[in-house]
């Protein structure tokens, strides 16, 4: 009678655990705090897959520590590429004021591999090969580096989750992110996604002191096409100098027809 009892409660475990394996993912319970921030990466890279194209217009004020504000008016063009380790290829161009008109700005982001950048300046006539070395150089006097230009992609950076919590209306994974590209500006990234539509709402940036630098704060998300989210506002904070620059996104249209054509260096100086 001993035996048949163990027998029975054996068998009422073993049931009991097998309902408990349907209920709770192995993921769940097995994933690191690494694999948990990979695993949010890459299902936010998936999540904004296949929109093949996009343009969009963008108001760039910049501000500096004493509130005195200076305004430029841009258009911008990115081409979705799927290649695996790579990002999508992207083109600023300024459209006013006229002192900066018909600069334009060409990224090819890449995923170990240094991204490729290129700058037309007018004045000068020629396209200008950015170095690879210093993509953390200001972006036309703003606080935005070239490298916060490149689009995301996941092979950039080594993950960690860190905690949810509440981040204005939504609740968000917040997930540190360190750069695994060479000769990044930053030792690491804090991220705030929501958990619901995978969208970034705020990333702190950490200098190679490891000291905070900068904040970007995103606001204003639309949904186009029924699938991809785009913020209508960005604003970056310079925490050590006071400076900011907030752009304003407006206009956005998909599936417009863009070209790899479209996305050579030499097309920088045909900026229309």
């Amino acid at each position: 009678m001993k035996k048949f009892n163990q027998f029975n409660k054996g068998m009422i475990m073993y049931k009991l655990l097998a309902i408990l394996a349907l209920i709770v993912p192995v993921s769940a319970v097995a994933q690191t705090t690494q694999e948990k921030g990979l695993a949010i990466a890459k299902q936010q890279d998936a999540k904004n897959s296949g929109f093949k194209d996009y343009t969009n217009d963008i108001v760039m004020t910049l501000k500096n520590a004493q509130g005195q504000e200076s305004v430029d008016y841009l258009h911008s063009m990115t081409l979705e590429v799927t290649a695996a380790g790579e990002g999508d290829k992207s083109k600023l161009v300024f459209d006013k004021p006229a002192d900066v008109k018909g600069t334009a700005m060409l990224t090819y982001s890449h995923g170990l591999q240094p991204d490729d950048q290129w700058l037309f300046l007018p004045a000068v006539k020629r396209v200008k090969r950015l170095n690879s070395n210093n993509k953390s150089g200001p972006f036309m006097g703003s606080e935005f580096a070239y490298e916060d230009l490149s689009s995301p992609v996941v092979e950039k950076f080594s993950y960690n989750w860190l905690r949810d919590e509440a981040c204005g209306e939504w609740q968000c994974y917040v997930v540190e992110r360190t750069p695994r590209y060479e000769y990044s500006g930053y030792v690491r990234q804090v991220t705030w996604i929501d958990t619901k539509e995978l969208r970034t709402v705020k990333i702190d940036y950490y200098d190679r002191k490891n000291e905070l630098l900068k904040t970007l704060t995103q606001s204003g998300f639309k949904l186009y096409k029924g699938k991809f989210w785009r913020a209508e506002t960005g604003k970056m904070v310079n925490h050590i100098t006071g400076k900011s620059t907030v752009m304003v996104s407006s206009n956005f249209q998909f599936g417009t027809g863009l070209t790899a054509a479209g996305f050579e260096p030499n097309s920088l100086q045909d900026t229309h």
